[in-house]
């Protein structure tokens, strides 16, 4: 049996999160979304990202709640279908309030870009090629 994975994040407001993921097209699944937290649904059946806001997150751990604005706690890296969709995608971050941090990374095989979302969560997105990938040695 396949595992399911939350990715839980700490945000500060959950109108502004919300409304900047949907602008990516991402969807939540409201069974599992309040003012407290939202299930953001990347991937259906198995992977989501769980946005909660700081006081809810604080409940989950002892430990300080990290400023992702100013380090970086994870980073989250989502494959895309074509570097096309991972130009798109940036594109849209951008257009809702996102930064850029670096230029697209091209490898040959794997193209990578990504964007820093409002709370300074770092978003890494991938396309890869894999009959292009240089042989195991």
């Amino acid at each position: 049996m396949g595992r399911m994975m939350f990715v839980n994040l700490p945000i500060r407001d959950m109108a502004r999160s919300r409304a900047f993921f949907e602008s990516l097209g991402f969807g939540f699944n409201p069974q599992f979304t309040n003012e407290m937290g939202a299930c953001m649904v990347v991937s259906d059946p198995h992977n989501y990202v769980m946005l909660l806001v700081e006081p809810f997150f604080q409940t989950f751990t002892p430990k300080a709640i990290a400023d992702a604005t100013q380090t970086t706690e994870v980073l989250i890296c989502l494959s895309c279908d074509s570097r096309e969709e991972v130009d798109a995608l940036v594109a849209k971050a951008r257009a809702a309030g996102a930064t850029v941090p670096r230029p697209p990374q091209d490898h040959g095989f794997m193209y990578g870009h990504g964007f820093t979302d409002l709370d300074g969560h770092m978003w890494e997105l991938t396309y890869m090629d894999l009959s292009a990938a240089p042989p195991t040695p």
